[in-house]
């Protein structure tokens, strides 16, 4: 036995505690990975007899509630309990993951509201969904408003309805193929966002009035051909123009008839040297060009409309030039072209 230089008797160090046996009786107790506590417990048995440790009550006891824990589990697997809570946790997880901030919203993006896109109200949080499954809405873009300070509701709401309608026009230039449920629907910053969040964006999208809407609506230049495109910008300003018509007849208004007369006019001439400028490929050459005369057609009788000096003439050119444009007209063009080939249904008037 060593002394000490002042001749004491140096004290043997104290048994140290087994970390193997410690390392058991935890992983017995949280059941993380039930083997591996028996595993550890026996390990520790071993090393504690060869080299004088204690924590042989420990390594028993982590072993033993290893040894349950593993029975509980095979248990569990056996009988599918432990697949359900697996389930259960996944679509917890599913639901968070999916659940996105409503100033977070992309162009592109599809989404449901909670409680749906009916009612107005304030919205924090959305849920995002593939566009190919039901949704509530699906984004076409957004724009900022200006200035400092909050401007009152009922002028962001003006802002909005103008501009996301324009914003939807272009992101759905394929406009036979939008639902009739789809409308124009927006998300404007509340004056505390405004205020806390320096929040100026008003997104855009389509939203269903009823129902749900299923399927992109997307139609721009990011997904259209050149041939699709080029046929659309031609001729969507036709649509954009007849829907511009006074609500009061020639009888009482002949001015303004005459003036969106003219504006017909110029959209169709605008659609004839937009389709006549596209040299279009196959099988859609032959429609396209039968689209062009029949445009021509009726634009002689919208020029005649907007020069008509009396309701009576007005009303003459107005009824042929407006049966020179059906609802249908162009179906064989654009069915060649492979973009929707079914007219919108007109609502009853």
């Amino acid at each position: 036995m060593s002394s000490s230089p002042q001749g004491y008797p140096v004290p043997q160090p104290p048994a140290r505690t087994s970390g193997l046996a410690v390392a058991s009786l935890v992983t017995g107790i949280v059941c993380c990975v039930p083997p591996l506590g028996l595993i550890l417990g026996a390990v520790a048995l071993g090393r504690i007899k060869r080299e004088r440790q204690r924590g042989k009550g420990l390594a028993v006891a982590g072993m033993v509630l290893s040894a349950v824990s593993t029975v509980l589990v095979a248990a569990g697997f056996a009988t599918g309990a432990f697949q359900k809570v697996i389930d259960e946790a996944k679509e917890v997880t599913d639901e968070v993951a999916s659940s996105s901030s409503a100033f977070s919203l992309r162009t592109g993006d599809c989404f449901n509201q909670p409680g749906g896109t009916v009612e107005e109200q304030e919205v924090e949080l959305v849920k995002s969904v593939k566009c190919a499954e039901p949704h509530d809405a699906e984004v076409t873009g957004a724009f900022q408003l200006k200035g400092d300070t909050y401007p009152p509701v009922k002028e962001i709401e003006k802002q909005a309805e103008a501009r996301c309608s324009t914003i939807g026009e272009a992101y759905a230039m394929d406009t036979w193929a939008v639902p009739q449920n789809a409308v124009t629907f927006y998300y404007h910053p509340t004056e505390e966002s405004w205020r806390t969040l320096r929040d100026r964006t008003v997104t855009c999208a389509f939203a269903a009035d009823k129902g749900k809407l299923t399927g992109s609506l997307r139609s721009d230049a990011k997904t259209l051909t050149k041939d699709q495109l080029a046929f659309l910008k031609a001729v969507n300003p036709i649509d954009t123009a007849l829907y511009e018509q006074p609500e009061a007849d020639p009888d009482a208004d002949l001015a303004a008839n005459t003036k969106w007369a003219a504006e017909v006019e110029k959209a169709v001439g605008g659609a004839i040297a937009g389709l006549q400028g596209h040299t279009y490929p196959g099988a859609s050459a032959k429609p396209v060009a039968d689209l062009v005369k029949q445009l021509e057609s009726a634009r002689k009788h919208w020029a005649k409309a907007a020069d008509a000096a009396d309701p009576d003439a007005y009303w003459e050119h107005y009824d042929v030039a407006f049966d020179a444009i059906p609802n249908d007209l162009g179906k064989d063009a654009r069915a060649a072209l492979n973009l929707a080939s079914t007219p919108p249904v007109v609502p009853a008037s």
